[in-house]
């Protein structure tokens, strides 16, 4: 499929699939997306709501992002636990990895953090299936998988559910992968998207997340946030 780097609104590039009308990160602002969804409703969230009552000098946070693509989520990540003082074990799934070619063409290290231009650079280039430190509390795995590949169980404290939109790929949003989510998280597990579909909460319902509605980003009214709850 026809592959090209557009300019969202907020001046940050994406990659745009032509054949089905569809981009990695929002037109309405790549960066300010991933800020309010993945950070502010997720990290952030996490952080403030569930880390305070862990013994966080020997709990890192472990993340699963649905979706690495360009990295901007977990260039964001490294960046905010930086400013923290966090520890992160972060995984992020891709079954169709982007091309070098195509993430040197993006420009988040220069809208972002220019003095952070290696750590950006180092999460493309590390293997995959390996984990790697990209600083000495930041420790990533790139996994080249299809999602519903993923076995994990009770392992991850927060999941950034970024894939491509319900419209062009509506069986990743099913009950079948929110289950494999579901047993993902472990207690008191969030999971954030970008999307709002009624289809989609329900199917988060139907497995067991406890899901609220809140604002979205912009060009977005409604965004989703899910708890994984046993008790």
């Amino acid at each position: 499929m026809k592959r090209k780097i557009i300019t969202t609104s907020d001046g940050s590039k994406t990659i745009q699939i032509e054949d089905w009308n569809e981009q990695y990160h929002s037109i309405h602002g790549a960066i300010q997306e991933a800020n309010h969804v993945f950070i502010k409703h997720g990290l952030l969230f996490y952080f403030q709501s569930c880390h305070p009552k862990l013994d966080s000098d020997s709990h890192p946070i472990n993340i699963l992002e649905i979706g690495f693509g360009t990295g901007l989520n977990a260039f964001l990540t490294f960046l905010k636990t930086e400013e923290l003082q966090l520890s992160i074990n972060y995984v992020g799934v891709e079954a169709y990895p982007v091309k070098t070619e195509e993430i040197q063409q993006l420009n988040y290290v220069e809208l972002i953090s220019k003095q952070h231009k290696v750590e950006f650079e180092k999460m493309h280039l590390i293997p995959w299936e390996e984990q790697q430190d990209i600083s000495p509390t930041f420790k990533l795995e790139k996994q080249e998988k299809f999602f519903k590949d993923i076995t994990d169980q009770n392992h991850f404290d927060i999941i950034y559910f970024d894939a491509f939109g319900a419209r062009v790929q509506p069986e990743l949003w099913t009950e079948d992968i929110f289950k494999i989510m579901y047993k993902a998280l472990k207690d008191q597990g969030v999971l954030v998207t970008y999307s709002a579909k009624g289809s989609v909460r329900r199917a988060m319902q139907a497995v067991g997340f406890k899901v609220e509605r809140l604002p979205g980003p912009p060009g977005k009214r409604e965004m989703l946030r899910a708890r994984n709850i046993y008790s």
